[in-house]
């Protein structure tokens, strides 16, 4: 349905409800209008990386794990597994009456911030810190769950980026936090993937941040909401606070003085709905002269716009899909192949893959070997089947190969002056180890540990970690494996970069498994004995310390992320091995004119790739620019990617196009800026800088323009 004629039902709907009445359906929980034939409606629901909090769903890896795929095209197959079950939800909902929290068609999804600090518990929800990877792979994640509605088709579930826009921890200082950013940093890593959002992929609504940005409350922000959103971007949907956020407007940012103040302020500025108790008040407002009833009924307006373009009065071509669809055979395969894309491979000295023939015990070890938490990250919905590390190597050795096990130690320290409990189990790994050729330890974190604040079960009550170490009884359990002289292949689950210090050098191979899903154990399996090529990159930079970091609070990007890095990383951004011999022969420009025509129309390269040994191979082309310009970041960026296959022994040709925005740069103003004279291209499988050429030996293509 169009949104002309969308809005033209929604405001003739509104003009028949009374002051109070429209006022009520501002709010996350509306209730029913029953002399209008209105159901109530609860607009709060997630899909992160599946249906969630909703019971039964396909479940793929958490977003960060999504992010490390690079993979356009499987956000798209996401994006429509999703949609097409919570259609099917929905359908059993109503027929149900069941209109609790959870159970409508507006998906709080995605989640679009930059993963700026590796300490921010909710970066897992997050497609890592590259404003144009996260653009890039939410754009087609949002058109399929909205399913590319045109005039003869409803929207099939409306989707939401968040959180707008400078957002990315402390979670213990959210409520009262001000965010401060430059208009350089916030045009050039804050803002690009929400524009991407709004105006590729025609995001149907925006939520705003807890925070204040600037000193304005993000749920209240002139700058980014009037001028920005609805004016630069000529955004059309709706706009959501996220939960309770506007009460930190009096409460807590004291912005204002009271609930009434409040609702003033953040519907004045353009926050539709609200996910909290503070619109409640709204009337109350209206009768001291706060609002105006133009303001209600205008919010009210844009609200009914969204459930009329999803069809919630009308027949639609989505009422019939089955609730046979959820979690079904093609949807799975589709969830299979993400947790395949999404692990990195990041060291292999050769021991892998394993040879069933050459390996008699294995030893699986660690406190995340077999936990289903490991698995799932936070904002889930539930699996029918959870495969564990511990249980897809059983599954996969059979009776063939003998596999050991011992859960090592606790997750982390619990008990600090009781230290019984976290290492008691120590001297069984060390047994394990040593009647084991290889072990298998698995380590890393849960959402108990990372994300975000208050949590249910989270032990630190901000969600955020403190450092990048393992936990003190995993460091314990990694250095006893190291002493017993047997090789062991490292699995870390968790949802951000950790410090690898303490076993880079000494383990035979290391994995990020991110939190995988529930096929992560069976993945995994069959990735150790080369029935899976590893093939994911790294959506986000793993730093080797926290030394010299900046503040956590401090949101300048200088020293930040890959684009800022002053140190050598651990793990650069982009990076990832497999087990071909992947290799970018060359490169050159097809398009022709000069550096002036390419700032306007970008330019088309081609690059011929090899894969010298004999295995199938999926590999993730990535193209770099810097430009000569005192405005450009300080290392080359991300411009464009491309994820391949290529067969054994393959020589391929393969053509890429780097848009113009590649070839500008963003000045201290925030604004766009031409005044570069040249720039160097960067192409290959992994980034451009020194680290990944001494973890790799193979350097990039490079063009100059």
């Amino acid at each position: 349905m169009l949104r002309e004629e969308a809005r033209k039902k929604a405001t003739i709907l509104v003009s028949k409800m009374s002051l109070e009445e429209a006022a009520s359906q501002l709010r996350y929980d509306a209730p029913a209008i029953d002399r209008l034939g209105i159901p109530e409606y609860n607009w709060w629901n997630e899909c992160l990386h599946g249906v969630a909090r909703a019971g039964t769903a396909t479940m793929f890896p958490q977003a960060i794990g999504l992010g490390a795929t690079f993979d356009k095209e499987l956000m798209t197959e996401i994006g429509e597994v999703i949609s097409t079950e919570a259609r099917a939800k929905y359908n059993e909902s109503v027929k149900n009456n069941d209109r609790d929290i959870y159970k409508g068609l507006t998906f709080w999804t995605p989640n679009v911030n930059l993963f700026r600090d590796p300490r921010w518990g909710r970066g897992q929800e997050t497609y890592g810190e590259d404003p144009i990877l996260i653009s890039q792979l939410a754009v087609p994640f949002i058109k399929a769950l909205q399913g590319n509605y045109d005039e003869n088709h409803f929207m099939k579930i409306a989707a939401c980026a968040k959180h707008f826009a400078v957002h990315s921890g402390p979670e213990d200082m959210r409520h009262f936090f001000d965010a401060k950013a430059s208009m350089k940093d916030m045009w050039e890593t804050y803002l690009p993937q929400f524009r991407a959002c709004v105006r590729d992929a025609k995001v149907e609504s925006v939520m705003g941040a807890y925070n204040r940005t600037n000193g304005e409350p993000c749920n209240a922000h002139k700058y980014l909401m009037q001028d920005v959103l609805k004016g630069m971007w000529k955004f059309e949907g709706h706009y959501v606070s996220d939960c309770w956020a506007i009460k930190d407007f009096h409460e807590n940012h004291k912005v204002t003085n009271s609930p009434e103040e409040s609702a003033k302020l953040a519907l004045e500025m353009g926050c539709d709905l609200n996910c909290g108790c503070t619109y409640q008040k709204i009337m109350n407002a209206y009768e001291q002269g706060l609002v105006t009833e133009d303001m209600i009924r205008n919010a009210a307006i844009n609200l009914f716009t969204t459930r009329y373009m999803l069809g919630m009065f009308d027949k639609t071509e989505y009422d019939d899909i089955p609730y046979s669809v959820v979690e079904c055979k093609e949807h799975l395969k589709v969830a299979r192949r993400a947790t395949e894309e999404s692990i990195v491979l990041l060291k292999n000295d050769g021991i892998l893959p394993l040879k069933k023939e050459e390996v008699k015990t294995i030893g699986v070890i660690g406190p995340n070997a077999d936990s289903v938490r490991a698995l799932i990250g936070n904002y889930y919905g539930t699996s029918s089947r959870n495969t564990t590390i511990l249980r897809g190597i059983q599954n996969v050795c059979g009776d063939d190969i003998r596999v050991l096990y011992s859960e090592g130690c606790d997750l982390a320290m619990t008990k600090p002056d009781n230290l019984s409990r976290e290492y008691n189990r120590i001297s069984e790994a060390i047994t394990v180890a040593k009647n084991s050729d290889v072990v298998v330890l698995c380590i890393g974190l849960n959402e108990t540990l990372e994300g975000e604040e208050g949590d249910q079960g989270n032990m630190y009550a901000s969600g955020d970690k403190k450092d990048l170490e393992f936990p003190e009884p995993q460091r314990h359990l990694i250095r006893e494996i190291e002493k017993t002289g047997v090789p062991f292949i490292v699995c870390v689950l968790a949802g951000s970069a950790m410090s690898m210090l303490d076993f880079c050098d000494e383990a035979s191979a290391i994995f990020q498994l991110w939190y995988p899903g529930p096929q992560g154990g069976d993945v995994l399996a069959d990735m150790l004995f080369g029935k899976v090529n590893p093939s994911g990159k790294l959506p986000v930079t793993f730093y080797m310390d926290l030394e010299d970091f900046p503040e956590f609070t401090d949101y300048s990007m200088k020293g930040r992320t890959y684009r800022f890095l002053e140190k050598k990383p651990m793990y650069p951004f982009g990076y990832g091995l497999n087990y071909g011999d992947t290799k970018v022969e060359g490169a050159a420009l097809l398009s022709v004119g000069d550096f002036e025509l390419f700032k306007k129309k970008g330019v088309e390269i081609e690059v011929l790739v090899s894969n010298g040994n004999e295995v199938e191979t999926e590999e993730v082309l990535q193209v770099y620019v810097i430009v000569d310009s005192p405005y450009e970041v300080k290392n080359p960026k991300l411009v464009s990617f491309d994820r391949i296959k290529l067969a054994g022994n393959e020589i391929k040709s393969l053509k890429l196009e780097i848009p113009w925005r590649a070839f500008t740069t963003i000045d201290n103003d925030g604004n766009i800026n031409y005044e570069g004279k040249s720039a160097n291209i960067y192409i290959g499988f992994n980034g451009p800088g020194a680290r990944s050429f001494s973890l790799t030996g193979k350097k990039n293509a490079t063009i100059i323009v």
